[in-house]
């Protein structure tokens, strides 16, 4: 009889704590649903960056940081051998200083070209007066040498010379034209194809015009090397930029967590080498949509570390509807609807004692400030 009592006894007091859970769960709403929209937490992750040679490859010969060093921006983290691009850079400055060497011996050239060119015209309008002189002179003597051979011919006539001096006169007389016939020649080949404007330094003179324009073609080959020159010197700073790329340094302050090349090994371009933990850290949270509609980004939202309840304060990046695993479900006895999650992802400031792999806290007052 005692047994009875006392098993509908233990009923009773079961039956009662079944009641009384049952009353706290529904009036305190201390279920998955309400927790999970009272309380977020999120794991701290520090970005990474996943450090690579830019388009330059080769033996690696020097490691400079190990895996847990910190590094600041700018640091060099690994080296490859420069000798094949040192030489390549060397070959390119001599052909550099090969075409300036060709650029000033052509410009030479052209000078002394056209200083020849204009004493060839000089010489040519001399040679035309001395040429035009003659041929007066050969007239004067034509002239001379006619009014002698009339003057034996009418003495002749008369009985008052010899036959033999009239013929004297005479081939005086043929030998005269001839010369006059030759300088003559002379002149007109000096003065062929030549504009005449009256005065000899007046003339155009086609030998001479054409080595004039031959001249101003050297130009065009100054203007050919130049730009080879130019082609030179961009091939040699793309020289330069690949020995630079041969050096690979930080591009920001961070840990060193992870080295994927060693010494010696042969790398290829673009291949990451190093994986560096940068100082940019972020947690991601899941609110519901009521929460929500009170946060933007770019607002300022302050959590706590669960280990030692550290106060940090961060920036929301992204405010995104979250994928739908991330939705609450329908949980509760009560027969709530699905709720549509977002994703909020916050970024801290470096905070001493605050480290990636804690995780942070954030209170349901913080969504009620927007």
């Amino acid at each position: 009889m005692n047994q009875k009592k006392k098993a509908l006894t233990v009923g009773i007091v079961f039956i009662a704590l079944l009641l009384v859970s049952g009353m706290v769960l529904m009036y305190t709403g201390n279920d998955a649903v309400v927790l999970a929209t009272t309380r977020k937490e999120g794991i701290l992750t520090a970005e990474q960056v996943k450090l690579a040679f830019d388009s330059v490859g080769g033996r690696m010969i020097n490691e400079a940081v190990k895996e847990g060093q910190f590094v600041k921006k700018g640091d060099i983290v690994m080296e490859i051998d420069p000798t094949d691009t040192d030489l390549a850079i060397q070959r390119m400055k001599a052909q550099i200083a090969q075409a300036e060497a060709q650029i000033a011996g052509t410009g030479g050239s052209m000078k002394a070209r056209h200083f020849a060119v204009d004493n060839d015209e000089q010489q040519s309008f001399r040679q035309i007066d001395q040429q035009r002189a003659a041929v007066a002179s050969a007239k004067a003597t034509l002239a001379n040498s006619r009014l002698d051979y009339n003057r034996k011919l009418a003495l002749v006539e008369a009985g008052a010379v010899a036959q033999s001096q009239l013929d004297d006169s005479k081939t005086a007389l043929d030998v005269a034209q001839a010369a006059l016939t030759q300088q003559q020649q002379l002149l007109d080949r000096l003065l062929a194809g030549a504009s005449y404007g009256g005065y000899t330094d007046g003339m155009n003179l086609p030998t001479i015009a054409q080595e004039r324009q031959e001249a101003d073609n050297m130009q065009n080959d100054v203007e050919a090397l130049i730009q080879q020159k130019n082609s030179l010197e961009v091939q040699l700073k793309e020289l330069e930029v690949a020995k630079e790329r041969l050096t690979l340094r930080a591009p920001e302050d961070g840990k060193i967590i992870k080295i994927l090349a060693k010494a010696g090994e042969m790398i290829s371009p673009s291949a990451p080498v190093v994986i560096l933990e940068s100082n940019r850290a972020y947690y991601d949270i899941y609110v519901s949509e009521e929460q929500a509609v009170n946060l933007r980004e770019g607002q300022e939202i302050v959590g706590k570390t669960v280990a030692g309840k550290k106060e940090v304060k961060g920036t929301i990046r992204l405010l995104t509807q979250a994928p739908s695993f991330a939705d609450l479900k329908q949980t509760r006895e009560k027969g709530q609807a699905d709720l549509s999650a977002f994703q909020v992802r916050i970024y801290i400031e470096p905070q001493e004692g605050v480290l990636s792999g804690m995780t942070i806290e954030v209170r349901d007052d913080e969504f009620a400030k927007g």
